[in-house]
């Protein structure tokens, strides 16, 4: 089914691929009575040094058609409504963006091995530090007036992270049933007869592969990305599923996984299709997860 639109505190410099800019994105304060809800798909504002794109109001089909390439048994199709429209990451976070915000890097530091910079993504964080990079932004944000009361930033949830991934479409990527390697991050085989070519095996600075048609950078390789939702092997449905307190299949040792998307750097390209979804245990870390977050109006 297609998609359905329903009709100065922290001063970051915007980092994208290799080149250092200054950005004319809107970036004032709001008042509580203002609003900060985008007009079309794919607007863009900065909230807090944070590059962001509108994800309008509505409906689409989560998960994957019985007959797509790599399609794996969790991912039985879905009709999703989100009423509310959000902002979403037009990149990942940064390794630069989580010092400013955050500080000291949680555990090992990033290194050149798997992709070192301000302009690159963070890695190594665990799902509950990504929630608090969330929480602080949002303190500061609140702190200093350039958010109103009732936005915060999150994570995104599975079907937020979906239908801005899809962007309108309903093929295997934002970019069709075909992924090749000039398309986005990943080092193994390319999808559907994709264009072969050079492979990084590590991550890449933000922004340095095009974009999907609401402006989102990465959504396909890179780093995988924490979502908000524990993982269920059954999708959400329905109207604004919202997992993050409602814990779903326990692994065989007894513990519970969050979900990640978005495959990654050091995967083939069938793992980094729109509906590929995996399981993660929030206490760990990777050099190949981050995150991207959401701004929401609660």
């Amino acid at each position: 089914m297609p998609m359905r639109v329903l009709c100065p505190c922290l001063m970051f410099i915007v980092l994208t691929g290799n080149v250092t800019a200054e950005t004319n994105l809107q970036r004032v304060p709001l008042a509580e009575d203002d609003s900060l809800r985008g007009a079309k798909a794919g607007d863009e504002r900065l909230v807090g040094g944070i590059q962001l794109c509108w994800c309008p109001a509505g409906e689409f089909t989560m998960g994957s058609p019985v007959n797509e390439t790599g399609r794996r048994w969790d991912e039985t199709q879905m009709k999703v409504v989100l009423s509310k429209g959000y902002w979403i990451g037009k990149f990942e976070v940064t390794q630069g963006q989580w010092q400013q915000v955050v500080g000291e890097f949680p555990d090992k530091r990033p290194s050149s091995t798997w992709g070192l910079g301000d302009a690159f993504p963070v890695y190594w964080v665990n799902f509950i530090e990504a929630e608090v990079f969330c929480e602080k932004l949002t303190a500061a944000l609140h702190k200093s007036g350039e958010l109103p009361k009732n936005w915060e930033f999150r994570l995104p949830t599975e079907s937020q992270w979906e239908y801005a991934c899809r962007a309108g479409t309903t093929t295997a990527t934002s970019f069709g049933n075909v992924l090749g390697h000039h398309q986005a991050n990943f080092s193994g085989d390319p999808l559907n007869g994709g264009a072969k070519g050079l492979t990084l095996n590590r991550a890449s600075p933000i922004g340095s592969y095009a974009a999907n048609a609401w402006g989102l950078h990465d959504m396909h390789g890179n780093i995988f990305e924490w979502c908000r939702d524990w993982y269920h092997t059954k999708l959400p449905g329905g109207r604004d599923p919202d997992l993050r307190d409602v814990r779903g299949v326990q692994n065989r040792d007894g513990s519970f996984s969050r979900v990640r998307r978005g495959g990654a750097w050091n995967d083939d390209a069938w793992a980094c299709r729109s509906a590929m979804r995996l399981r993660y245990e929030p206490e760990r870390r990777s050099d190949h997860i981050g995150f991207r977050v959401v701004l929401v109006e609660k």
